[in-house]
C-alpha cells in the first residue's frame, strides 16, 4: 500500500465506523461488509469484488494496532495545516520530514518521518514485511465432533496473486518489463515548487513493471480474488458460540512477513440426547415409580461409550440429579468433566385391575398424610 492511499483513503468511512471506534465495533463492521460484498454471494458481480477489496484492505490497516496509529497519524498531521519548511512563512530551503519527526529507529515518530518523508521527497526507507491480515470465518459441528475434536475443511476467499499469470501480470507466454518511466523503483514525482510529492508511478502504477500483453484475468494487475481450503483442526470440548484462534492460517504476510491469524467461530449442532454444562454432559433419564420408591439399578447412556450403571436410591424424587464422575467433556488441561443425571419419574397413564389393587393398598398403608398441608400452613401465615 502505497503512503498516497495513507493520506486519500478514508478507511473508516469505509468500514462505516467512527475514527474512535473499538477493535471489535470495527471487527463487528468488516464482518458484516464481508458477507454481504463477498465474491460467493455475489457470482459475476464486479462492484462487489471492487466493493470486497475496499472493505479488505480498510480492515487489513484498522485491524492492526500498529498500523492505525501510522494512519491515524500521518491523516491527522496532513490535514492540520502543516506549514512546510520552504513553504509561505516557513523556512527556506530543502527539507527532512525523518529529521521533523526523528525519533529513534523504530520508535513511532521515526516510523511517521519515513512515511511522511518519502511523500514529501526527503528521507525513505525500502517497504517493510508486512504481517498478513487476520481473517475470520465460521464452521457448524455435530455435538459429538465439538466433544472429542475434529479436523474440518475451510473455504477461505481472499486477495492474492494471480494464479493464471503467477503474479506477473502478464500474459501467458509473455514476460513483464521494467518500467522505463520509474525504472522498476514503482514511484514518481510531481514538483510543487518548493517540494517535491512522491507518488505511485503513472505508467506502472506502482509495481516498477509493465507488460506489453497483460493476463485476461487480473488485467496486469497481478492480483485477483482467488480462494483456498485449508484443514484446520478443531480443539475437544469447544462449545457453542466459541472462536477459536489458529495461528498462522490467516492472510499470507506481504514481502515475507509472517502469515496473519485465522478465528474460527464455531456452531454446535444440538444433541438429541445429551445435553452440555460447561465441560459436564447432561442426560434426562426415565424412571418407573417403583424404581424410584424401593431403588434400582438402571443403566444410562454415555457419550460415544458402553452405558453405565447407575444406583437408584430407594425414596429418590422426580427431578433428582446424579452424577457420574469422567463421563463428560475433555478439558484443555487433560481432565474431564462429569456426566449429570436426572431422573424422570414416570407416572402411567393407564392401570390395570391387578395394578390399581395394588395402588389402592399402597395408600391404605401410608394412612391420610396430606403432603401438602405444610405448604398450606406456611402460604397462610405469608
Amino acid at each position: 500500500m502505497s503512503t498516497k492511499d495513507f493520506l486519500e483513503k478514508d478507511f473508516y468511512k469505509t468500514l462505516g465506523v467512527a475514527k474512535d471506534a473499538s477493535p471489535d465495533e470495527i471487527k463487528k463492521s468488516y464482518r458484516k461488509l464481508a458477507r454481504k460484498y463477498h465474491p460467493d454471494a455475489n457470482k459475476g458481480n464486479q462492484a462487489s469484488e471492487e466493493r470486497f477489496k475496499e472493505i479488505s484492505e480498510a480492515y487489513n490497516v484498522l485491524s492492526d494496532a500498529g498500523r492505525r496509529k501510522e494512519y491515524d497519524d500521518a491523516r491527522s498531521l496532513f490535514g492540520s495545516g502543516v506549514r512546510m519548511p520552504g513553504s509561505a512563512g516557513g523556512g527556506a530551503g530543502g527539507f527532512d520530514l525523518g529529521d521533523i519527526f526523528g525519533g529513534q529507529p523504530g520508535s513511532t515518530g521515526g516510523r511517521l518521518g519515513d512515511l511522511l518523508g518519502g511523500v514529501f521527497g526527503g528521507r525513505s526507507t525500502q517497504p517493510r514485511p508486512r504481517r498478513g491480515a487476520d481473517v475470520e470465518t465460521e464452521t457448524s459441528l455435530a455435538f459429538g465432533d465439538a466433544i472429542d475434536g475434529v479436523t474440518v475443511s475451510l473455504r477461505l476467499a481472499g486477495e492474492g496473486p494471480c494464479k493464471t499469470c503467477a503474479g506477473t501480470g502478464a500474459k501467458a507466454g509473455t514476460v513483464p518489463k521494467v518500467c522505463p518511466t520509474c525504472e522498476g523503483t514503482g514511484q514518481g514525482s510531481k514538483n510543487l515548487g518548493n517540494f517535491a510529492f512522491s507518488e505511485p508511478c503513472r505508467t506502472c502504477r506502482g509495481r516498477g513493471l509493465v507488460v506489453d500483453d497483460p493476463c485476461e484475468v487480473c488485467s496486469g494487475s497481478g492480483r485477483a480474488m482467488s480462494t483456498r481450503t485449508i484443514q484446520a483442526r478443531i480443539p475437544a470440548g469447544v462449545g457453542d458460540g466459541q472462536r477459536i484462534k489458529l495461528k498462522g492460517k490467516g492472510a499470507p504476510g506481504e514481502r515475507g512477513g509472517p502469515a496473519g491469524d485465522l478465528y474460527v467461530r464455531v456452531h454446535v449442532t444440538p444433541d438429541k440426547v445429551f445435553g452440555r454444562s460447561g465441560h459436564n454432559l447432561t442426560i434426562t433419564v426415565p424412571v418407573t415409580y417403583p424404581e424410584a420408591a424401593l431403588g434400582a439399578e438402571v443403566k444410562v447412556p454415555a457419550h460415544r461409550a458402553m452405558p453405565v450403571n447407575l444406583r437408584i436410591p430407594a425414596g429418590t424424587p422426580n427431578g433428582r440429579t446424579f452424577r457420574v464422575r469422567g463421563k463428560g467433556v475433555r478439558r484443555q488441561d487433560g481432565t474431564v468433566g462429569d456426566l449429570l443425571v436426572t431422573v424422570d419419574v414416570q407416572v402411567p397413564k393407564q392401570l390395570n385391575d391387578e395394578a390399581r389393587e395394588a395402588l389402592e393398598t399402597f395408600r391404605k398403608a401410608i394412612g391420610d398424610a396430606d403432603p401438602r398441608s405444610d405448604l398450606l400452613r406456611r402460604a397462610k401465615a405469608g
